[in-house]
């Protein structure tokens, strides 16, 4: 799948320029498969495999905030001359631990130590005896591109000394076991501080805003207090597990966007259900943080006259209704969602450019804001931030969308690589479906029969898939194999209104003349 740089600050793998031990015979089976589910619980696959790479062999950027460089993640399969094969467990956990290097040197924070400092030996020899149980792989280290004075590591010191602490995790005596589990996998090999606290620069220092959400890579990570505008005071228990273990929960506004999709796909989805009720149950004990004062401005007080409002009518209104309700079940509710109630704006930027995957039971977002120009879109996201009992800063301007459009790229807005099915089953039945051959010289008042003609027989030979794998899968393999000139659309509009028309058929196959 698509791999996003904004994850290298929130969620880079659980072992970084360090390395591993150099394995003196097999670990035992019980010990690699415990850094397995480890290395899983922190995403390492996310940051340490490039876009086409192999699995852990490295060589994803990471861009520093603030304009500081990039710098790309390092090897992590054992091999001896360019990966971590010839580190010793004391060298693994030394860089896990307290972000020294086996040659002594600073590891940029980039690479959460702050937070792997919390765990137990026992845990970082599970993830060392793992990534040694992988294929070793020759692959050097691509270079960085980092301005100086930052680019000397041992002006780190000074962020050190101001910044970290090492140190193991301490329970709560007056908290239940499931909640300090949660707290456990929250600030140690989850390192969710990364993406959510409001400071990036501090680490997981006293001053870096603990979980209160903020700004990174062009996105905005939530607030995960107990506020109940801006975080999960609202949120049940059984909610917030819902949505950790699938992107979207019942009753909730929105959908999972951005870097967050990743973690929940390739991380949190597959843990345990016990650790992701505990990560939930911790999370409901956080007392509310609230990071700005809920207020309406004079010009949003008539939702009809307000600035954007003309926007959202012509191009927001027939999917998400005039009251921002959406439609249960299919688009999600602005009104109340967590994305547009945040500090700041940019989520929901990202999505109007870039448009969402199906998700759930939920439809796929076309990536309108390709044809919409900056100020559109900053005005529209001002709106929605405003209106429908919103009270979030209408701060969206027109130059901060023009730099997120320069950095989204997505298939929906046909600006990106076209995505692939990852399920062999569903693979398998597009195949036999011949559903690229179907969708090949496709034009776009033939999409409806096509896809009525294909759903049938790729639902009988996939039946665990469901509508939106489906819309996905359908989606991917027409934007793969569709002559973009036959099709009589612009393209981004053509990859929206197809993955509409296969969520329609999901829904409502009624709709196709037999």
């Amino acid at each position: 799948m698509r791999r996003i740089t904004a994850l290298a600050l929130g969620t880079s793998a659980l072992a970084l320029a360090a390395g591993a031990a150099l394995a003196q015979g097999a670990a035992p089976p019980d010990l690699v498969e415990k850094g397995r589910y480890l290395a899983t619980a922190g995403d390492c696959v996310a940051c340490h495999t490039a876009p086409g790479g192999k699995p852990y062999a490295g060589g994803l950027y990471i861009n520093f905030p603030g304009g500081i460089g990039k710098l790309s993640t390092p090897n992590i399969t054992p091999d001896k001359e360019t990966g971590i094969g010839a580190w010793s467990d004391d060298e693994f956990k030394r860089a896990m631990h307290e972000g020294i290097t086996r040659s002594g040197s600073y590891l940029y924070p980039a690479f959460p130590f702050p937070w792997y400092t919390r765990m137990t030996d026992d845990d970082v020899r599970a993830i060392k005896a793992y990534l040694f149980s992988l294929e070793p792989i020759n692959a050097p280290r691509k270079p960085a591109d980092i301005a100086f004075p930052f680019s000397i590591r041992e002006g780190l010191l000074a962020w050190r000394l101001a910044f970290f602490t090492a140190g193991r995790f301490e329970p709560d005596p007056k908290a239940t076991e499931q909640v300090n589990r949660g707290a456990y996998l929250v600030g140690g090999p989850g390192h969710c501080g990364a993406c959510h606290n409001g400071s990036k620069l501090v680490g997981a220092s006293q001053w870096s805003g603990y979980l209160e959400g903020g700004s990174i890579d062009g996105w905005y990570a939530p607030n995960l207090s107990g506020d109940d505008k801006e975080g999960l005071g609202l949120w049940s228990e059984d909610q917030l597990f819902t949505y950790l273990k699938t992107g979207a929960a019942p009753g909730r506004a929105g959908v999972v966007a951005g870097p967050m999709r990743q973690v929940i796909e390739e991380s949190l989805s597959k843990m345990s259900d016990g650790d992701v009720r505990a990560i939930a149950a911790y999370l409901k004990t956080l007392a509310p943080k609230p990071t700005y004062t809920p207020d309406v401005r004079s010009e949003f007080k008539s939702a009809s006259t307000a600035p954007g409002a003309d926007t959202y009518l012509n191009r927001c209104v027939a999917c998400h209704r005039p009251d921002g309700q959406g439609m249960p079940g299919a688009i999600p509710p602005l009104a109340g969602n967590g994305a547009v109630l945040a500090k700041g704006p940019e989520t929901v930027i990202r999505v109007i450019l870039g448009g969402l995957d199906a998700k759930g039971d939920y439809a796929a977002m076309p990536a309108v804001g390709v044809g919409m120009t900056d100020a559109e879109i900053a005005a529209v996201t001002n709106y929605v931030r405003q209106t429908f009992g919103n009270e979030a800063p209408p701060t969206a301007e027109p130059g901060q969308v023009a730099a997120l459009r320069a950095e989204t790229q997505t298939m929906l807005a046909g600006n990106a690589a076209c995505e692939t099915v990852s399920d062999p089953t569903l693979a398998e039945a597009l195949k036999q479906a011949d559903a690229a051959g179907q969708l090949k010289d496709i034009k776009a008042e033939q999409m409806l029969p096509r896809i009525a003609t294909l759903l049938p027989a790729i639902r009988q030979a996939a039946p665990q898939a469901g509508s939106a794998a489906l819309v996905n899968g359908l989606t991917a393999t027409f934007c793969q194999v569709a002559d973009r000139k036959t099709v009589g659309l612009d393209w981004s509009t053509a990859l929206g209104t197809f993955a509409g028309v296969v969520y329609g058929q999901l829904k409502n196959p009624s709709r196709v003349d037999k």
